[in-house]
């Protein structure tokens, strides 16, 4: 007894680091998680410096510390800190490398319909532009590791020359084997671009351990940096043969240089400031405890839903990679309509996800959510569905 209060002591504690999230409960976190008070303080210190001397403040004074965040992202990934680019968002790095990697028509690249949708769209492009041809993997998300990596390996043929996967599903949460993926990549030739944008600071991560030639994730989700911090890491040996999406500024084309958001020509400096007090407070929970939490409060909020009929969970809920991220549906249900009550009667944020055959509400909560929270977005849920929601 005195182990579970002083466990939910603890808590309390993590959330008193965080502004509160009003006027709605946020559990749309995978989107964009709001980062604690100290980080928005140190952004808006970076922005007063700025504004003082921006010439010298902003490019000689807040860049300069950019190694050092580098050195204290790569601690947390597993990697090389002249591997890590910094830039705005997943988004940005997917495309960097998308169209970064020397392509011919009629060489192939295999991706999911799981994958972001940008990320498609820009595969797509060169396909129309240049010629190389895109083959889709089709599996279900609650399918098997074995079941997807078979369904990877028949896509791969002799044409192939990158494999895409998304680590984590921002659909649904599903967490592919991306390791027996990438051995299987590497063993044909066949370069592997790993998109962490769910994964990195919400369940342990290794570049190295991964042994992927790129991987990109956002860092203004689960690490709770400033909206509009992104990271790309590109293996040392891809580096020079990787064409930056931004001309640089500089001709450094054996460097991870080329790949940094400076050029993009002047940008905001003090939201990469707020990254090293992210680490830092992330720092406090630590990887394997914010994993542990994360996945203790998606069973809890899906223990409770389950008494209500037609709940149909589309997460795989006992795989122990499970963390934040989930989906559900109710059958009959419209999910939209259901959305739209639980924010607008509610105040209950979830997010409606509508891919391939399956639709349904994401949630996503994060360390600073409380389980009461959770308990009342399930009664929120049971009051929206009515008489017919409810097990006889």
């Amino acid at each position: 007894m005195q182990d579970l209060q002083r466990d939910d002591e603890r808590w309390e504690q993590v959330r008193a680091r965080y502004p509160a999230q009003e006027p709605l409960l946020n559990l749309n976190n995978a989107a964009v998680s709001p980062p604690a008070r100290v980080v928005e303080q140190a952004v808006i210190e970076a922005f007063r410096l700025i504004s003082r001397n921006p010439d010298i403040n902003m490019w000689s004074g807040l860049d300069a510390s950019l190694p050092s965040t580098k050195e204290a992202l790569a601690t947390f990934v597993d990697c090389d800190p002249a591997e890590i680019a910094l830039n705005r968002n997943s988004t940005e790095g997917l495309s960097t490398v998308i169209f970064g990697v020397q392509m011919h028509a009629g060489d192939e690249v295999v991706v999911s319909e799981w994958d972001y949708p940008s990320s498609l769209g820009g595969w797509q492009q060169r396909a129309s532009r240049e010629g190389i041809r895109v083959v889709r993997v089709r599996f279900d998300p609650l399918d098997d590791d074995d079941a997807i990596v078979r369904a990877y390996a028949a896509a791969l043929t002799s044409r192939t020359r990158v494999m895409q996967l998304t680590q984590m599903l921002h659909w649904t949460g599903r967490v592919l084997p991306a390791q027996r993926l990438c051995e299987m990549a590497r063993e044909r030739g066949v370069l592997s671009l790993v998109d962490g944008a769910q994964t990195f600071a919400q369940v342990p991560v290794s570049f190295r351990s991964l042994d992927c030639d790129y991987f990109v994730t956002s860092l203004h989700k689960w690490l709770g940096a400033p909206v509009g911090n992104g990271m790309l890491i590109v293996r040392r040996d891809r580096i020079a043969s990787t064409w930056p999406l931004m001309a640089p500024f500089e001709d450094v084309p054996e460097r991870i240089d080329k790949f940094d958001h400076w050029n993009l020509g002047t940008y905001n400096s003090a939201l990469q400031a707020g990254i090293g007090p992210a680490i830092e407070a992330y720092r406090e929970v630590g990887v394997q405890a914010m994993h542990a939490r994360l996945r203790e409060l998606t069973r809890y909020w899906v223990a409770l839903a389950r008494s209500i009929r037609g709940f149909r969970l589309h997460t795989p809920i006992d795989d122990e990679r499970l963390a934040a991220v989930s989906l559900f549906s109710i059958d009959g249900a419209d999910m939209k309509h259901v959305e739209r009550e639980l924010r607008e009667r509610h105040q209950v944020h979830v997010k409606y996800r509508c891919v391939g055959p399956i639709e349904g509400l994401r949630v996503s909560p994060h360390v600073y959510t409380r389980k009461f929270e959770l308990q009342r977005f399930v009664e929120a849920l049971d009051r929206v569905l009515g008489p017919q929601g409810r097990q006889a």
